[in-house]
């Protein structure tokens, strides 16, 4: 693995992200995969608690976005297997849910911050990193690290304003 300082220096990335919920509203966790120009690459994991396979997408999104805020991002692909996450933060589909609109808006305020971003649906077989991060989340209960701050108080106590992503790191 690459020194953190090589991969910090970096500013284009390509992450991969996904998140799902076993019940569907159940047990949720977050996969992402985050490689970066230079050749640093970083596995993330999250265990959510209980929510939607929906809201997990979102989270995976929100933990992606200030993870490459933090590191200066100016260009980010984001690869993702869920078509409504990423033809909704394309603009192709309206966000009807109030919990989902939330998490958009959030969403939406991060993007601001990165210069270029680009979505792309991939087949759920191009991304099986994420899906087995997220699945190891799932399985062990577990999170690789705490969730941003920011993130875990928008999923846990649905604060709507008040954002401050990546801002002083």
């Amino acid at each position: 693995m690459p020194s953190p300082r090589r991969a910090s220096q970096s500013r284009t990335f390509r992450g991969r992200i996904d998140g799902g919920a076993r019940g569907n509203p159940g047990p949720a966790g977050i996969g992402i995969l985050i490689e970066d120009d230079q050749g640093g690459r970083d596995e993330i994991y999250a265990f959510l608690g209980s929510t939607t396979n929906n809201v997990a997408e979102y989270a995976a999104l929100l933990v992606l976005l200030d993870r490459c805020i933090r590191r200066r991002a100016a260009r980010l692909v984001v690869h993702s297997d869920s078509l409504l996450l990423v033809k909704q933060m394309q603009g192709e589909y309206r966000v009807k849910n109030p919990r989902l609109q939330e998490l958009h808006g959030a969403a939406r305020r991060l993007l601001a911050r990165i210069p270029e971003v680009s979505f792309t649906h991939v087949p759920r077989e191009e991304n099986r990193e994420a899906d087995r991060l997220a699945n190891q989340a799932m399985d062990e209960r577990q999170s690789s690290e705490p969730l941003p701050e920011e993130v875990a108080r928008l999923l846990f106590k649905g604060i709507q304003q008040g954002f401050s992503f990546g801002e002083g790191g």
